[in-house]
């Protein structure tokens, strides 16, 4: 039987009750087992977990609650993100097309 909470919900409390991080599948583990959901339910509790403003995902796949990491820990520089090369785009040029109206 499912939990009135959410997936989220009891990750969270899951992880409050944790002293560190925990890894995502010993995670999934205990959410799945406390809420009642298959293995089919793991991309969207993985996907609820990214736009949940609540966690902080971190290295090696682990997770915590983000009121517990400093900000430099979960929080991207966005400066420093390349979002691609701008030159080659205003290089290239639009293809010549002509429309011979004697053929309508």
């Amino acid at each position: 039987m499912a939990s009135a909470k959410s997936m989220t919900d009891i990750a969270y409390d899951v992880i409050s009750k944790k002293k560190r991080a925990v890894p995502f599948g010993k995670l999934w583990e205990e959410v799945s087992r406390l809420y009642g959901a298959s293995n089919d339910k793991v991309a969207q509790f993985y996907s609820d977990l990214t736009f949940d403003s609540r966690f902080a995902s971190l290295k090696d796949n682990k997770w915590d609650l983000i009121e517990r990491r400093k900000f430099a820990e979960s929080h991207i520089d966005l400066s420093q993100i390349e979002l691609g090369d701008d030159e080659s785009e205003e290089d290239e040029e639009e293809p010549d097309i002509t429309i011979d109206n004697d053929e309508y």
